[in-house]
């Protein structure tokens, strides 16, 4: 099957302005993303799974459908029906699709949760999510059952690979059930997933998407990788399967293009591993987020590797960065942005010639992305405004979980308000500024922290910085820069470098006034700096 949208490398702007949604009536993501491939390339295969041992077990389209029919069938033994939350809290495994294919098969909604959460996090989302089963492992298992009697409305705790008390083995469970299933029909627009938000800027949000969702990614999935998929290719991401970027820019667009995917669960990001998995599991296509990239700087590989395309997301990449990567990958990595809300709306492709340094890229085709100034219009080309996406598009969420007035707030006048501060060119490129809460404001200027980070971390001595706005009674607020520093590096006169780096090379109203060297950054589990919590240090 072949699926691509762009089978013809036209001039991006020639591609944007051809493209069309089509959106079909119905529309079941396990369906697209498992059972079409299993009728037509039973063995084909669909994930390689990596044990920590580096052991690898194959599994096939087949291996997925009759998996997932299998759960499907457990689920609605007990008691699951449409409309219900499946819950998902697992590391990265064939586990983590199987389930949700079984949750959408029966028309449920699934709700994927990070493995960092801690029991307040889990209780929180499993609350509000109101889930009925949660699909779990050991490992987990001690967090889940500590919260279970504050959760009244969990049925049922599933677990991949042992027993609990008050829980179902789920290899048990489906070993003794039909892998034969018919999958709902539902509509496109029919509710799938609640995904939360990282909760940078209050307590987290349910995104509540639909099964149309899945199709909206494709455009830029298929520009980021260069007109994917390609021969041979084979896709892996460090990110976590239960963030947006890790399971859809990722799991499922490799497996509704039929490119095997690669699984391993890291407990924390080893460059060296990385590399390592990367060769011999002959890997060409990966989402790398800006945290692993900059650690993967600090050890660069022994040899040269074989991989096609790199995209990242989350954070902006300067020009050192991006240099880098081409040096060291021999392939340009293509940024991308979106939110939890509204995935993969603005991207660059340099094989089409749309990269520029310090800048995301261009609206992706079919996205219609402008910059909004504090009154909801149009800004003017290069003045800092609010990015704003109009409604109207599959990737975009239908509302917030349970919270009408949130959704009210982002979706305003025909447009998705992302709460990012940016800027557009002359030339249609898009500058990531900041999140709007995250801006400094400095003796009369406002400031995003984006620009000197990316200052910061080109010196080679820095391996991550994070910038924030401290209180201050003469001028608001004054900039401090918080670093982490490579391995061996002399601490010296470095903070006197770092501030004239930033002094001559941006401008002196943005040199930090202070810089505090930290061991480690905090950070969200979706890899996302917590200035917040660095204003609260000071």
């Amino acid at each position: 099957m072949d699926r691509r949208l762009f089978r013809e490398r036209l001039p991006f702007d020639e591609i944007r302005a051809s493209f069309q949604w089509d959106v079909p009536k119905f529309l079941n993501m396990a369906v697209a993303c498992c059972d079409d491939w299993s009728a037509k390339f039973p063995n084909r295969i669909a994930i390689t799974h990596v044990k920590s041992d580096g052991r690898a077990s194959d599994y096939s389209y087949l291996d997925l459908r009759r998996q997932s029919n299998q759960l499907a069938n457990v689920l609605t033994a007990n008691g699951t029906v449409s409309g219900d939350r499946v819950a998902v809290l697992l590391s990265q495994s064939p586990q983590i699709p199987i389930s949700h294919f079984a949750a959408w098969k029966i028309g449920a909604i699934s709700v994927p949760l990070f493995t960092l959460f801690g029991e307040d996090g889990l209780q929180y989302r499993l609350a509000d999510s109101g889930a009925s089963v949660v699909i779990t492992d050991l490992a987990n298992l001690p967090k889940v059952l500590a919260i279970r009697g504050n959760l009244p409305k969990m049925k049922t705790v599933l677990i991949t690979d042992g027993h609990g008390p008050g829980c179902l083995s789920m290899a048990e469970e489906m070993a003794r059930a039909s892998d034969v299933f018919q999958p709902k029909r539902t509509l496109a627009e029919d509710d799938a997933i609640i995904i939360y938000t990282s909760g940078t800027t209050g307590p987290p949000k349910g995104a509540l998407h639909a099964h149309r969702f899945l199709l909206g990614h494709r455009p830029a999935v298929e520009l980021q990788h260069e007109f994917f998929p390609q021969p041979g290719d084979k896709g892996w991401t460090p990110a976590d399967w239960a963030w947006i970027g890790g399971l859809m820019n990722t799991a499922m667009s490799c497996l509704y293009y039929g490119v095997p995917l690669v699984s391993h669960r890291m407990t924390k990001f080893d460059p060296e591993a990385a590399y390592r998995l990367i060769e011999t599991q002959g890997i060409r296509n990966m989402f790398l987020p800006p945290t692993a990239l900059k650690m993967m700087r600090q050890h660069p590989p022994q040899s040269r590797l074989a991989v096609r395309t790199i995209m990242s997301g989350g954070e902006s990449l300067g020009a050192d960065m991006l240099d880098w990567g081409n040096a060291t990958f021999g392939c340009a990595f293509n940024e991308t942005y979106g939110q939890t809300e509204c995935n993969l709306c603005l991207t660059s492709v340099a094989g089409l010639g749309v990269q520029k340094p310090g800048a995301i890229g261009k609206a992706v085709p079919g996205f219609d992305v402008q910059i909004l100034d504090a009154d909801g219009r149009l800004a003017r080309i290069g003045e800092i405004g609010q990015i704003a996406v109009r409604q109207g598009v599959p990737v975009m969420f239908k509302r917030y979980w349970q919270a009408d007035e949130k959704t009210k707030e982002k979706l305003v006048d025909g447009w998705m308000l992302t709460g990012d501060l940016g800027a557009v060119d002359e030339e249609g490129y898009i500058t990531f500024s900041s999140r709007d809460d995250d801006v400094i404001t400095s003796a009369g200027y406002r400031i995003g922290p984006t620009e000197i980070e990316n200052c910061l971390t080109g010196h080679p001595d820095v391996a991550m910085a994070a910038v924030v706005g401290i209180p201050d009674p003469l001028r608001t607020e004054v900039i401090k820069a918080f670093v982490v520093l490579r391995d061996g590096a002399d601490l010296g006169d470095l903070e006197r470098v770092l501030i004239e780096r930033v002094r001559v090379r941006i401008s002196p109203h943005c040199a930090p006034r202070s810089i505090e060297v930290v061991d480690k950054m905090p950070m969200t589990a979706t890899g996302k700096i917590m200035r917040r919590e660095l204003r609260d240090r000071g």
